[in-house]
């Protein structure tokens, strides 16, 4: 898993705030969500300092409905109900 955050979202400070709530995003649904073997980079942008926890959380799932979408279907709707 990596996670990376350019200048562009802000200074040292604003990077490692984004980065630390990414990682905190992926522990929660990467661990029961992700596939094993498989290497995922979250990228910061510049709303995600600003963006609500749960809206980051639903951002993840949705991610991860759009790379596999077949394997996601059925277990997005017991993600979701949690």
């Amino acid at each position: 898993m990596g996670f990376t955050a350019s200048r562009k979202i802000g200074n040292a400070v604003i990077r490692n705030r984004a980065k630390r709530r990414l990682r905190s995003v992926a522990a929660a649904i990467l661990s029961r969500e992700g596939r094993s073997e498989t290497d995922y980079v979250l990228i910061a942008r510049a709303t995600t300092v600003d963006r609500p926890y749960v809206a980051l959380i639903t951002d993840l799932n949705a991610a991860l409905r759009r790379i596999d979408p077949a394997q996601r279907n059925n277990q997005s709707g017991a993600a979701e109900a949690d």
